[in-house]
């Protein structure tokens, strides 16, 4: 058979297999994609499918949309007839000299039935069948109405379907108003989506834009002064808490984050079963518990701010906001998530995108460096006296605790328990600032300082982040990556997603259930003894956290099984009020969400200590085994990998006094010293530690075994 009638019969058999496609599903709204619980309940749908598209006629469109859409996509899509053969041409040309695939020679129509039914595989077979079904399409519908189509089908990231949503969720207008900048900047996000999108990264689609523009100008639909005007144009997005609302925080981050695993057809064609980690409970308990207490405390005196109940529809949120996410320890996976107060009054959600100072909610992390590569235990004597940093600049950095006192020698665990900030700037220190900033890091908290007032948490990360940090302890040191979807399933039953546990070890078990031993205390002689008031019974570890000016509260703490993260503070931060605590702010929302979990199915129990753990006596002046010699002894179940190879040799009258070289601690751009008392002593206090416990128990003692 020649190769012409190898061709002719290859024609009529992908032509008759074109004519089984239903064309009316061109007109027709994709399928709704549904939302399941953890248990397989019904949470909701998310938006894009059917319900976030405005369909408009071409008329209804920006001609410059119309312009830069063809330049970018299908510049001869009226002169094909489904089929740019001039296209294939170039495309093969192109793709020849570079010696890899730098053109495709799709058009519009063939765009449209790849999308409208799915064609997703790379084979050849595919592309024939594209063919052959774009032609049909062009014979059925004219030129504008397939036009019409795809640009009220296509998506433009951020869940937003169709040209008149996505230039009413990106610029808050009509397609027909969109500017010639606004245009190029659309258009070259559909090739893109999820990288390309202005929420996403203004930067990537500014590149893009400026693409679009070049090939408008070498098309001759602009003229080069237009092309420079367009990419100097200031372009106005919609505020981050005005943008795509679909229902819930829930929804709408499962929304966000399908893009991240499907293809943008597949989202678009909707009729998916998406099952989450959420437990509905639970759910259902940080809503009304976060709520609830926030409207009691814009009742009490002193609290300054306007109340939620004064709101107006359609303006900012400017009264308290909160954050609340709970984490199974067990995978990682996330049982409730609440972005803020009332989805329908802003959708901005903040237990992802907030980014607020975290205060001393980082401490545990810095007694865990200090446990792990200082050589601290719990008992030791640190100094809760007065410090100071001073830079070479000739600034003084004095940080004071929360209720102006100063205590002198106290447990190193009482400091944590207590939250005394001068005692965890020398804890900071024993733990080497390098060693806290490189964990900081590992937990993914954003940018960190590269000076000691880490070690008091002067930075800033989202409620999840932190949340997610905290079950380590309760996962052995194992830090699990976060996750919200499960799997996602076809409407024809295909999987199209199945999540996998990611983690990866941070601390040694000893480590984390030594620092989780001293949180369980936070909760029975610390900062948060108010939850025991309140009802709650189950052995767990946690930290109360507040910031300078009272901008934020945190309450951060755990189970065996559930981590819970509660933050409230303004959006646009401000004091919140006198005594603003996260013991009184966010505390009783965390109370209530774990007394929730213990009749759900996640009853806490204590966590054990590793195996080969027993119970040793040690000295709290160098932290060593206890002997007769010892003037301060103490005992704890201690691990076997933490126990400390050498005896204490008995320290007179105080091993820690005397002249000792100042520690150096970077400052950006500066040198800083400890400053030290006239007799030579740290400012700590006689028996302060101004050289770490590290020095004096491996340098002076020998290194732990």
């Amino acid at each position: 058979m020649t190769g012409s009638c190898l061709a002719l019969a290859g024609a009529v058999y992908y032509g008759f297999r074109a004519t089984q496609f239903d064309l009316s599903e061109i007109r027709e709204a994709p399928q709704r994609t549904l939302v399941y619980d953890r248990a397989g309940k019904l949470l909701g749908h998310v938006a894009g499918h059917g319900e976030n598209r405005i369909a408009v006629p071409v008329s209804q469109v920006s001609p410059h949309f119309v312009k830069a859409l063809l330049a970018r996509e299908d510049s001869r899509f009226y002169s094909h007839h489904g089929v740019d053969f001039h296209g294939v041409a170039r495309a093969i040309v192109t793709n020849l000299k570079s010696g890899r695939i730098e053109q495709g020679a799709s058009t519009l129509t063939m765009q449209l039935a790849r999308n409208t039914f799915g064609m997703k595989e790379k084979t050849l077979q595919r592309k024939v069948m594209e063919v052959a079904l774009s032609q049909r399409i062009e014979r059925h519908f004219t030129k504008d109405e397939i036009l019409a189509y795809y640009m009220n089908r296509v998506y433009f990231g951020s869940g937003l379907y169709g040209i008149e949503r996505a230039a009413q969720g990106y610029f808050m207008k009509p397609a027909a108003d969109l500017t010639l900048a606004e245009s190029a900047m659309l258009a070259g996000v559909i090739r893109g989506p999820s990288l390309l999108n202005p929420f996403r990264s203004m930067e990537n689609a500014r590149e893009t834009q400026s693409e679009v523009l070049t090939r408008l100008v070498e098309a001759d639909l602009i003229s080069q002064a237009e092309a420079t005007a367009a990419k100097a144009e200031k372009i106005r997005l919609r505020p981050p808490n005005q943008r795509l609302a679909t229902g819930s925080y829930t929804l709408q981050a499962v929304f966000d984050l399908l893009e991240d695993y499907l293809e943008p057809n597949l989202i678009e064609t909707g009729g998916l079963k998406i099952y989450t980690t959420v437990d509905s409970t639970l759910q259902a308990s940080a809503e009304k518990a976060l709520d609830h207490h926030l409207t009691g405390i814009e009742k009490r005196p002193g609290y300054k701010h306007a109340p939620r109940r004064s709101h107006q529809e359609g303006k900012d949120t400017k009264y308290l906001q909160g954050a609340v996410v709970s984490i199974d320890n067990r995978n990682g996976g996330i049982l409730a998530l609440v972005g803020g107060r009332d989805f329908g009054e802003s959708s901005y959600n903040r237990a992802f995108l907030a980014k607020r100072q975290v205060g001393s909610t980082f401490k545990p992390f810095v007694y865990a460096v200090a446990f792990d590569r200082g050589g601290l235990l719990p008992g030791a004597f640190i100094s809760d006296d007065a410090i100071q940093l001073k830079t070479a600049a000739g600034r003084t950095w004095a940080p004071k605790n929360s209720d102006g006192t100063f205590t002198g020698l106290q447990s190193a665990a009482l400091g944590l328990i207590r939250s005394r900030n001068t005692m965890s700037v020398r804890v900071g220190q024993i733990a080497g600032l390098s060693n806290v900033r490189g964990l900081a890091r590992a937990l993914k908290f954003g940018e960190i300082p590269e000076s000691p007032v880490v070690s008091l948490g002067a930075f800033e990360t989202s409620p999840v982040s932190l949340t997610s940090a905290y079950s380590t302890f309760a996962a052995k040191g194992v830090s699990l990556t976060p996750y919200l979807i499960e799997r996602i399933e076809h409407h024809d039953g295909r999987l199209l997603y199945q999540h996998e546990v990611q983690g990866r070890p941070l601390f040694p078990e000893s480590v984390s259930w030594l620092t989780s031993d001293v949180l369980s205390k936070v909760l029975d002689e610390g900062t948060a003894t108010s939850a025991r008031e309140a009802g709650y019974r189950a052995p767990a570890s946690g930290k109360t956290g507040s910031t300078n000016d009272y901008l934020d509260a945190w309450f951060v703490g755990y189970t065996d099984k559930v981590t819970t993260g509660v933050w409230v503070g303004l959006d646009q931060p401000k004091k919140i009020m006198d005594q603003g605590y996260g013991s009184t702010l966010a505390l009783p929302v965390w109370t209530e969400v774990m007394k929730t979990a213990e009749r759900a199915g996640y009853a806490g129990a204590k966590i054990p200590p590793p195996p080969g753990s027993s119970n040793t006596h040690l000295c709290r002046e160098c932290g060593l085994i206890a002997s007769n010699q010892t003037k301060f002894p103490y005992q704890m179940d201690l691990p076997a990998d933490l126990r400390p190879r050498d005896s204490c040799r008995g320290h007179g009258k105080g091993l820690f006094t005397g002249n000792r070289a100042p520690q150096s601690f970077p400052v950006p751009g500066e040198s800083a010293t400890v400053r030290t008392a006239p007799n030579g002593n740290s400012p700590a206090g006689q028996n302060g530690v101004g050289n770490t416990i590290r020095r004096i128990g491996r340098l002076v003692f020998g290194e732990r075994g």
